[in-house]
């Protein structure tokens, strides 16, 4: 069996434990154990324990909801109401106890990086599975924002008893608004001659801003190794 099936059914089977020990590693060590995986073996998987176990669901959860995006007829909603029903989506696949689980684990400092970089990769999923094509400074203001509001709105969902989360889903519908007015204003500021003039100088250095060439990596990710420095012609002499 493959790595990927091992770490899949490891994730599946932690599932039941995270109500009762959080994303821990005792329920790396329980998950492996009901799998049928050695633990040793879900350890070197799981380098992290929990918190690499809590990253793992989450992006189990992003390639499901964005194979559940591709199913759907998505072109008779408005752009706005896309983005609502990518997040509500994604919150409707999660378990409600593993997801209060999350929150808390990377609410620690030490975890704090690691939560920033799935909640990127979560608002990156629903881009994509939008079908953004943006290459400039709106590929990370599109997610930072949505980034910001999908965590906003999983909070709120966690304590939503309303039929149907609607609760959830009229203050999500907030949030995009406030969104779109800051949106709104940006233009309204791009569109005037004596802003334009003003702003010269910082909007040509931000335009020149280019989305990475590896869609998943935040900012800060990964970049492309330096090329080996050549040796000098003529063996080092000035030509």
């Amino acid at each position: 069996m493959s790595q990927p099936d091992h770490r899949e059914r490891i994730v599946e089977a932690a599932l039941a434990h995270v109500p009762f020990d959080g994303w821990s590693a005792a329920t790396l060590a329980a998950a492996a154990r009901d799998s049928g995986v050695a633990v040793s073996l879900a350890r070197a998987l799981f380098p992290r324990g929990g918190t690499d176990l809590a990253l793992a669901w989450h992006a189990r959860l992003d390639a499901a909801m964005a194979g559940a995006l591709a199913a759907e007829d998505l072109a008779p909603l408005r752009f706005r109401d896309r983005v609502a029903r990518a997040v509500m989506l994604r919150l409707s696949l999660a378990e409600r106890e593993a997801m209060r689980r999350s929150l808390a684990l990377f609410a620690l400092p030490q975890n704090a990086p690691a939560g920033a970089r799935a909640a990127w990769a979560t608002a990156d999923a629903i881009w994509r599975a939008l079908g953004d094509a943006s290459d400039d400074v709106n590929w990370y203001t599109k997610r930072a924002s949505l980034g910001a509001v999908q965590a906003a709105t999983a909070l709120y969902w966690l304590a939503d008893d309303s039929t149907g989360h609607q609760a959830t889903r009229d203050f999500l519908d907030r949030r995009i608004a406030g969104v779109m007015r800051v949106e709104r204003a940006r233009a309204r500021l791009r569109a005037n001659p004596a802003a334009r003039a003003l702003l010269w100088a910082p909007m040509r250095a931000i335009g020149r801003i280019r989305a990475p060439a590896m869609r998943r990596d935040p900012p800060g990710g990964p970049t492309p190794a330096a090329p080996a420095p050549q040796a000098p012609r003529n063996g080092g002499a000035r030509p």
